[in-house]
Order: C-alpha cells, then sequence, then structure tokens
C-alpha cells in the first residue's frame, strides 16, 4: 500500500484523550468521533486537514486508556496513517484491529517538519520526504497484516473470510 499526505507533526505522549477526547465516548459513531479527532492536541485539526494526509507523533502515541474509539477517529477523519517514534502497546494493537495503518520511525520524526510531504510503502518498508527524495526504512507491513487493513480491520476481515467459506 502507497500511502501519500501532508504531515502533521505532534509531540511525545499523545494520548487517547488528546485524540478523542472522553467527552465524546457517548458514541460510537465514527464521523461523529472523526469530527472531534485531535481536538484537545490542535482544536483546529479536523478543519485544517484533508483527507489522506498523516499524523506524525513522537514516543509514546496513543498511551492513555485502552479505547478502540482513538484509531478509529484517527481513520474516520480521512487520515491516511500514523507515523510515531513509538506507539503504546494497546494502541498499536486497537490500530490494526481496526484497519488503520502505523509505522515507527524516529529518523523521520526527527527529520522533517510540520506541513512537509511523505509517501509510505508500506509493502516496501520506506518513507520518503516528497519534496527532498530522502528516504527512511521502515519495518515492512507483512502481507496478512496488510490484508487485514485493505480489509477494513478484523472484524470486517473475519466477516469477509466467513463469506469466502
Amino acid at each position: 500500500m502507497i500511502f501519500k499526505g501532508k504531515v502533521w507533526k505532534f509531540g511525545d505522549n499523545i494520548d487517547t484523550d488528546a485524540i478523542i477526547p472522553a467527552r465524546y465516548l457517548t458514541t460510537s459513531d465514527p464521523r461523529e468521533l472523526a469530527a472531534h479527532c485531535m481536538e484537545d492536541a490542535d482544536p483546529d485539526f479536523i478543519t485544517r486537514m484533508k483527507p489522506g494526509d498523516i499524523i506524525l507523533g513522537g514516543e509514546n502515541f496513543g498511551c492513555g486508556s485502552s479505547r478502540e474509539h482513538a484509531p478509529i477517529a484517527i481513520k474516520a477523519a480521512g487520515v491516511s496513517c500514523v507515523i510515531a517514534k513509538s506507539f503504546a502497546r494497546i494502541f498499536y494493537r486497537n490500530a490494526f484491529n481496526t484497519g488503520l495503518p502505523i509505522f515507527e520511525s524516529g529518523e523521520l520524526v526527527d527529520a522533517i517538519g510540520e506541513g512537509e510531504r511523505v509517501s509510505v510503502d508500506s509493502a516496501k518498508g520506506t518513507i520518503t520526504i516528497i519534496n527532498s527524495n530522502k528516504i527512511f526504512i521502515i519495518n515492512p507491513i507483512p502481507p496478512f497484516m496488510e490484508k487485514l487493513i485493505a480489509d477494513g480491520g478484523l472484524m470486517k476481515h473475519i466477516a469477509q473470510k466467513k463469506r469466502k467459506s
């Protein structure tokens, strides 16, 4: 899979409350969650970002509670993927379960500024800063996980497998 977009840069320890504040957890509607994505970290994020854009985080992105609402909000907002120095373990798992592609690259996070554009090739394991053609190596997503993401997450993947059998 190839993801291209403008980078929106956030710092270290962006927790699930910054991604989707607890006051909005009365719904599980992805569109409603998307409307408040990153609201406590950047109140204008959702009005400035465009579908396909990319969130860039520091260390421990997605820490805090284990709610799946956080990756759902990011994905439903139209963010194509998240790149961070590291992810909280539960967010990492929830991201793949909900079909949100995530990648780790500390080098990229330190080398790029907000607003720059990148291209991520998840199969080759590369991230390219488009303006400079500087390439960063990442761990590629294994084919079975790419299928999980392409299917829209774990539950949709299982449903598709059941329909085929």
